[in-house]
């Protein structure tokens, strides 16, 4: 029989992220949130385990990381972006105008 693997948090992890939002009620989605990419998380964990272990792929883990769990864009790269789509005819929303600020305030004079 394979192995269970429990992708419920412990319930000393779960009590840290309600504390995290004040016990406030409106707050459940960001805790329902800290779950899921908990549980991701360990998920995909154990996908390398297997890969490296049962598989010998050690090769593949990495590149199975990165994959799933890829780096969000810089500034510069969200501040290119929109000004891409706003040369293809769309106009800048406020915090497209944002972005873009903060992307050229990290700039050296």
């Amino acid at each position: 029989m394979a192995q269970e693997h429990q992708i419920t948090p412990p319930p000393e992890l779960v009590q840290q992220w309600w504390d995290g939002t004040h016990g406030a009620l409106y707050e459940f989605e960001a805790v329902a949130t800290q779950a899921a990419r908990w549980g991701a998380d360990q998920e995909l964990e154990a996908c390398c385990e297997i890969l490296r272990g049962e598989f010998n792929y050690h090769h593949l883990a990495e590149p199975l990381r990165a994959a799933r769990r890829p780096k969000p864009p810089s500034l510069k790269e969200q501040a290119l972006q929109i000004l891409d789509v706003n040369q293809k005819g769309w106009g800048l929303a406020e915090v497209d105008l944002d972005t873009i600020r903060r992307a050229l305030e990290q700039l050296d004079d």
